[in-house]
């Protein structure tokens, strides 16, 4: 795939729980790593999710988010790199991340941390006069949000400049999106008028209900090309990945969630060069 003209820094955020965010997430980035992209993925959820699935050290003491937050140290000395898959990195995320809300409460400026971090990496190259003098930058940096609108997801939202909405093909799923807007509506207002919503992926899509088609309809009528064509449909493989330390992408290729993950990051790389 031809490289983005400058780093896209892309917020993965959703509050509702078990949409697929950090499932998205890891395989969205492998499979923007395996066409060829340079990738960082910052893993901003304290449970370390992301991190386990791309076979990264996150114990207690290892380096972090956490390091990156609340004692501002550079993400350049954080990030590592996959095992599995060359051109992508990871900052891990620790326990140590689940009291970094209480400690940024009285901190100055404290909703820009991650933006400060992120934008302090050499390779994080926003200009794209820059970008072009840079050759191992990053192409993309995705910031996997926890399921909730606390004040670490605030500073992913404040990072970014898109944000990629997983969205669970049901009911449930299309209640929550209304809060989660108006908040995105709040940031952009105070905070980061950049911020856009470009990329919204329907998850654990089950072609065989009525009420899959139904809310996928739904939301294609709402956001119109917002929504990526591609939807993943539910799969074992995609939920097994995980135990074995991979993402998808490497533990089982050929497998129709794999191929779907795919084709949406090669559908997003595409839109965002247009």
């Amino acid at each position: 795939m031809p490289r983005p003209r400058s780093t896209r820094v892309m917020v993965v955020a959703n509050q509702k729980g078990g949409v697929g965010k950090t499932t998205t997430t890891v395989n969205v980035a492998a499979a923007l790593a395996q066409l060829g992209q340079r990738v960082l993925v910052i893993d901003l959820d304290p449970q370390g999710n992301a991190s386990t699935a791309l076979s990264v050290e996150h114990r207690r003491g290892v380096p972090s988010t956490y390091d990156g937050l609340v004692e501002g140290r550079p993400l350049a000395e954080i990030a590592v790199p996959c095992p599995d898959l060359p051109h992508l990195f990871v900052v891990p995320a620790t326990i140590d991340l689940a009291g970094a809300e209480i400690e940024l409460v009285s901190v100055v400026a404290r909703e820009g941390r991650l933006r400060k971090a992120i934008h302090g990496h050499p390779l994080v190259v926003t200009d794209a006069a820059d970008a072009a003098d840079v050759e191992d930058r990053f192409d993309y940096v995705l910031i996997d949000c926890p399921p909730s609108l606390g004040l670490l997801t605030l500073n992913a939202l404040v990072a970014g400049d898109e944000m990629m909405i997983p969205i669970q093909a049901e009911y449930y799923a299309l209640e929550g999106l209304g809060q989660l807007l108006e908040t995105v509506d709040m940031v952009r207002a105070h905070l980061n008028p950049d911020l856009a919503v470009t990329t919204i992926l329907l998850t654990m899509y089950d072609a065989r209900t009525r009420l899959a088609a139904g809310v996928a309809e739904e939301v294609r009528g709402h956001f119109g090309d917002q929504v990526l064509r591609t939807a993943i449909p539910r799969s074992v493989r995609v939920s097994e990945a995980p135990s074995y330390g991979q993402t998808v992408m490497t533990y089982d290729p050929g497998s129709p969630g794999a191929l779907s993950y795919f084709e949406a990051a090669r559908e997003m790389a595409t839109k965002g060069a247009r």
